[in-house]
Protein backbone atom coordinates (compact mmCIF):
# COMPACT_ATOMS: atom_id res chain seq x y z
CA UNK A 1 0.00 0.00 0.00
CA UNK A 2 1.32 3.73 -1.20
CA UNK A 3 2.05 6.05 2.05
CA UNK A 4 -0.57 7.86 2.57
CA UNK A 5 -3.23 5.86 0.94
CA UNK A 6 -6.84 4.75 2.77
CA UNK A 7 -6.82 1.13 3.89
CA UNK A 8 -9.83 -0.53 2.22
CA UNK A 9 -9.29 -3.67 4.84
CA UNK A 10 -8.06 -3.87 8.30
CA UNK A 11 -4.99 -6.17 6.48
CA UNK A 12 -4.10 -3.08 4.60
CA UNK A 13 -3.75 -1.14 7.52
CA UNK A 14 -2.06 -3.57 9.41
CA UNK A 15 0.36 -4.28 6.62
CA UNK A 16 1.33 -0.37 6.44
CA UNK A 17 2.31 -0.40 10.15
CA UNK A 18 6.07 -0.49 11.35
CA UNK A 19 6.47 -4.01 12.32
CA UNK A 20 6.06 -3.48 16.31
CA UNK A 21 3.08 -1.56 15.40
CA UNK A 22 1.54 -4.54 13.77
CA UNK A 23 2.34 -7.28 15.98
CA UNK A 24 1.00 -5.15 18.79
CA UNK A 25 -2.48 -4.51 16.80
CA UNK A 26 -2.29 -8.21 15.49
CA UNK A 27 -2.73 -9.20 19.47
CA UNK A 28 -5.14 -6.95 20.39
CA UNK A 29 -7.27 -8.39 16.66
CA UNK A 30 -6.64 -11.65 17.41
CA UNK A 31 -8.42 -10.98 21.11
CA UNK A 32 -11.26 -8.87 19.38
CA UNK A 33 -11.90 -11.93 17.36
CA UNK A 34 -12.06 -14.03 19.69
CA UNK A 35 -14.19 -12.59 22.22
CA UNK A 36 -16.94 -11.22 18.77
CA UNK A 37 -16.71 -13.99 16.48
CA UNK A 38 -20.11 -12.14 15.16
CA UNK A 39 -18.66 -8.94 14.74
CA UNK A 40 -18.17 -7.55 11.18
CA UNK A 41 -14.77 -6.09 10.85
CA UNK A 42 -14.53 -2.87 8.68
CA UNK A 43 -12.12 0.09 8.58
CA UNK A 44 -14.53 3.31 9.61
CA UNK A 45 -12.69 6.94 9.79
CA UNK A 46 -9.07 4.90 8.68
CA UNK A 47 -9.00 2.44 11.22
CA UNK A 48 -10.04 -0.79 11.98
CA UNK A 49 -13.30 -1.13 13.67
CA UNK A 50 -15.90 -4.13 14.69
CA UNK A 51 -19.43 -3.69 14.21
CA UNK A 52 -22.07 -5.77 15.97
CA UNK A 53 -25.53 -3.77 16.46
CA UNK A 54 -23.53 -0.74 15.71
CA UNK A 55 -19.94 0.09 16.48
CA UNK A 56 -18.57 -2.46 18.85
CA UNK A 57 -14.38 -1.27 19.39
CA UNK A 58 -11.91 -0.17 16.94
CA UNK A 59 -7.75 0.00 17.47
CA UNK A 60 -5.08 2.31 15.66
CA UNK A 61 -1.47 2.73 15.43
CA UNK A 62 0.12 6.16 15.81
CA UNK A 63 3.37 7.90 15.90
CA UNK A 64 4.53 7.07 19.95
CA UNK A 65 1.33 4.76 20.87
CA UNK A 66 -1.11 2.86 19.55
CA UNK A 67 -4.87 3.14 21.20
CA UNK A 68 -8.08 0.93 21.75
CA UNK A 69 -11.77 2.74 21.30
CA UNK A 70 -14.43 0.65 23.28
CA UNK A 71 -16.66 3.53 24.21
CA UNK A 72 -17.10 5.37 27.43
CA UNK A 73 -19.21 3.56 29.13
CA UNK A 74 -16.55 0.18 29.33
CA UNK A 75 -13.70 3.06 30.23
CA UNK A 76 -16.00 4.26 33.01
CA UNK A 77 -16.92 0.77 34.44
CA UNK A 78 -13.41 -0.58 33.95
CA UNK A 79 -11.27 2.56 35.57
CA UNK A 80 -9.61 0.69 37.95
CA UNK A 81 -8.41 -2.03 35.76
CA UNK A 82 -6.84 0.92 33.39
CA UNK A 83 -5.32 3.16 35.95
CA UNK A 84 -1.91 1.88 34.47
CA UNK A 85 -3.15 3.62 31.30
CA UNK A 86 -3.99 6.76 29.56
CA UNK A 87 -7.30 7.10 29.43
CA UNK A 88 -9.98 9.79 27.57
CA UNK A 89 -13.51 9.58 27.23
CA UNK A 90 -13.98 5.92 24.89
CA UNK A 91 -9.89 5.62 24.16
CA UNK A 92 -7.05 3.93 26.37
CA UNK A 93 -3.87 4.41 25.22
CA UNK A 94 -0.97 1.83 25.19
CA UNK A 95 2.90 1.41 24.27
CA UNK A 96 3.50 0.02 21.05
CA UNK A 97 5.45 -3.03 21.77
CA UNK A 98 3.06 -3.94 24.75
CA UNK A 99 -0.83 -4.69 24.16
CA UNK A 100 -3.30 -4.36 26.19
CA UNK A 101 -4.10 -7.63 28.54
CA UNK A 102 -5.92 -10.27 26.85
CA UNK A 103 -8.12 -10.53 29.57
CA UNK A 104 -8.90 -6.71 29.98
CA UNK A 105 -9.19 -6.46 25.57
CA UNK A 106 -11.78 -9.87 26.23
CA UNK A 107 -13.51 -8.10 29.06
CA UNK A 108 -14.12 -4.04 27.54
CA UNK A 109 -15.62 -6.02 24.18
CA UNK A 110 -18.23 -8.56 26.12
CA UNK A 111 -19.19 -5.37 27.96
CA UNK A 112 -19.59 -3.09 24.29
CA UNK A 113 -21.79 -6.25 23.07
CA UNK A 114 -23.63 -6.09 26.19
CA UNK A 115 -24.51 -2.82 25.98
CA UNK A 116 -24.91 -3.08 22.11
CA UNK A 117 -27.18 -5.80 22.58
CA UNK A 118 -29.16 -4.30 25.54
CA UNK A 119 -29.70 -0.77 22.80
CA UNK A 120 -30.46 -2.85 20.14
CA UNK A 121 -33.64 -5.19 22.11
CA UNK A 122 -34.98 -1.58 23.00
CA UNK A 123 -35.15 -0.37 19.68
CA UNK A 124 -36.96 -3.74 18.47
CA UNK A 125 -39.47 -3.33 21.30
CA UNK A 126 -40.24 0.41 20.02
CA UNK A 127 -41.39 -0.95 16.81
Amino acid sequence: MKKGAIPLTVDDYLAALPEESRVTLEKIRKTIKAAAPNATEVISYQIPVYKQHGMLVGFAAFKDHCSFFPGAKPVATYKDELKAYKTSKGTIRFPIGKPLPAALVKKLVKARIAENEAAFKKKAKKR
